[in-house]
């Protein structure tokens, strides 16, 4: 009796009015409190093995959020590395493009420096074939210009002036200046 007196007293109870908690059956009037307690101790159990496998999904979800932020910071510091590795890269090619420019210049001497340009080999090697072209046009040009000027290879032959076009005179005048 001590024992039902002890599980009245630890149900609870419900102001008048109020509605039962949900998932909590009234309990026909006259029944005993025995089954009531029996209900509520299942619902409280159904309700502990609800938390529990919260609790479960919380620790799981937890660790997986660490795992997450882990890969993070291990995927920014892989990107801070290949971005330095990067700089240097670009920085090794860009010597090597400024390198290769120069003994294109070198190798090309009857081109003009100015008409070599570019920031990658592929740019350099282009503008060298352009500025061949235009080096070559240019001397057909010159070529044409000095073929159409030709003047004779050394001294005329020395012949005895031609006196026809002179007067009498002018003949006796030239014939005695010459013998002085």
């Amino acid at each position: 009796m001590a024992n039902e007196i002890n599980q009245d007293e630890n149900s609870p109870e419900l102001p008048p009015g109020e509605p039962n908690p949900p998932g909590v059956a009234e309990l026909p009037p006259g029944a005993m409190p025995e089954a009531r307690l029996a209900e509520l101790e299942s619902l409280v159990t159904e309700k502990d093995g609800a938390l529990a496998e919260a609790n479960t999904r919380f620790v799981e979800l937890e660790q997986a959020v660490a795992s997450k932020e882990n890969e993070i910071v291990s995927l920014k510091q892989s990107q801070a590395e290949l971005e330095e590795r990067l700089t240097t890269i670009s920085h090794s090619l860009a010597e090597a493009v400024a390198r290769y420019k120069a003994t294109v210049v070198q190798a090309n001497p009857e081109v003009i420096e100015e008409l070599i340009s570019g920031d990658t080999i592929e740019s350099i090697n282009e503008s060298l074939d352009k500025a061949k072209a235009l080096v070559s046009k240019v001397r057909q040009g010159v070529e044409t210009q000095i073929s159409l000027a030709k003047v004779p290879a050394g001294a005329p032959e020395r012949t005895a002036p031609d006196l026809s076009a002179l007067s009498p005179r002018e003949k006796i005048q030239y014939a005695i200046e010459g013998k002085k």
